[in-house]
């Protein structure tokens, strides 16, 4: 039932905010195995998200901590992937790369976070009138773009620092995985932005009532 008591939805929720520090300076280490980890507590941060929700639907475990928790762990996480790639990919290092795009340009992530600022501000607004603006499934496929992006380039980052180790350059298959790889990360990334202006935007359509807008 709706309340503020704990839950083990809010339990998780509470493991997942809780792993964001971890995977934001797992990510920007040099060394190959903390990489490794970044990705590794990224899927259980990803897969825990699903978890809580199943959870929280399926024996009715949702509460008032759960509606604010959830939303603050997903946008932490949003800051402990995306915050590291910009770093990563403006310093000297080119492993530190973006694939497809080479060093993650500014304005992506002021798309990315602007949106998320304003959506959270326009939600607020549009609760104090007594307006509930529910997640869409714009939204949604926006929040699953990018995170198809984030793992995939949290996982790049070791694989190519091993390739390079182990000097598999001369390999057909890496190079076919690479390609495919970097693939996956850079169009995910591009569908990702497209999303998320999108979403914005339908959001603001959706609900411009709010804001006294009137057909």
């Amino acid at each position: 039932m709706p309340g503020r008591r704990l839950t083990l939805p809010n339990i998780i929720t509470f493991a997942r905010i809780a792993a964001c520090p971890a995977i934001f300076f797992l990510a920007l280490s040099p060394g190959v195995g903390a990489r490794i980890w970044a990705f590794v507590l990224f899927v259980a941060a990803g897969l825990s998200d699903l978890w809580d929700g199943y959870l929280a639907r399926r024996y009715g475990w949702v509460t008032d901590m759960g509606k604010l928790l959830d939303p603050l762990a997903d946008k932490l996480l949003l800051v402990a992937t995306f915050v590291p790639f910009y770093i990563l990919s403006h310093q000297s290092n080119p492993l530190g790369r973006v694939p497809w795009w080479g060093v993650l340009p500014g304005w992506v992530i002021l798309v990315v976070f602007g949106r998320e600022i304003l959506i959270t501000v326009f939600r607020g607004y549009a609760a104090r009138r007594g307006i509930v603006i529910a997640a869409g499934i714009a939204g949604k496929r926006k929040a699953l773009l990018q995170s198809l992006f984030s793992g995939g380039l949290l996982a790049w980052y070791p694989l190519v620092m091993i390739a390079r180790t182990r000097e598999w350059g001369d390999l057909g298959a890496w190079h076919a995985w690479k390609a495919f790889h970097g693939a996956w990360v850079g169009v995910t990334l591009a569908l990702a932005i497209v999303l998320t202006i999108y979403s914005m935007l339908d959001y603001l359509w959706r609900y411009r009532s709010v804001v006294g807008i009137r057909d």
